[in-house]
């Protein structure tokens, strides 16, 4: 018998996306493997994402809207959605990037038939034909992941059984929560694997990562020197 729960859980969290929700939306909604729940949460956005995002909720029943009551970050706004999710795997998705039609389908396929439990792909920059990170890697077995962040966090996808396992995102990193979280993975001995095609087109304008870099160095500085951030 059929479970009526998804095997993937996609979460997004939005904050005044208008611009670009609607395709970061649809690149999920066209997906060839169709086996999953689509969990957005609007972070109390002023523009009209929330109204957006509605209105792709009353059209397709695998997306579920949610709205926190006061502006809470992307760290505690994912950790909210996993708590909702029913999937067997947790897959990411930002609100202005775009994954290829077939990237859910290429990656459960990789995680169900190796001994991996979490894997993110490479991501092509929206405009260039420049590819990141660089190399596809396996890690724990590399050391460059001590001295940067390599992964894409748009393009997770992870066993929600080893998500829970090291208690979902560390709510102290408001920035660099992914290089926290694959930090944590790499710790407890997990295996990450960089996928080597690009699944993803990551929109590095108005990217969070460049918008905040003071912020986004001072929490990545955090996770290489294995220290708590202090309150900013």
């Amino acid at each position: 018998m059929k479970s009526e729960n998804p095997n993937i859980s996609v979460i997004m969290s939005c904050f005044n996306s208008e611009k670009h929700v609607k395709s970061s939306v649809e690149s999920i909604l066209k997906q060839t493997y169709e086996d999953f729940e689509f969990l957005i949460i609007d972070d109390c956005s002023t523009d009209d994402t929330f109204n957006i995002l509605k209105k792709y909720e009353a059209k397709d029943k695998r997306v579920k809207v949610f709205k926190n009551s006061k502006n809470l970050g992307l760290t505690k706004s994912l950790n909210i959605l996993i708590k909702k999710s029913k999937g067997l795997f947790i897959a990411r998705q930002d609100a202005d990037d775009i994954s290829k039609n077939d990237r859910l389908e290429y990656q459960i396929k990789f995680l169900q038939s190796s001994n991996f439990r979490c894997c993110t792909t490479r991501a092509k920059i929206k405009g260039s034909l420049k590819l990141i990170p660089k190399y596809s890697y396996i890690f724990p077995n590399n050391i460059i992941a001590k001295f940067k962040n390599p992964f894409i966090h748009g393009t997770l996808l992870i066993e929600k059984s080893l998500m829970n396992k090291i208690g979902g995102y560390d709510e102290r990193f408001v920035y660099s929560q992914d290089y926290k979280l694959f930090s944590d993975l790499l710790s407890k001995k997990e295996k990450v694997k960089i996928i080597k095609e690009p699944f993803y087109i990551l929109n590095m304008k108005g990217n969070l990562s460049s918008i905040k870099s003071v912020e986004q160095k001072y929490y990545s500085d955090c996770v290489k020197r294995k220290i708590n951030p202090v309150s900013r």
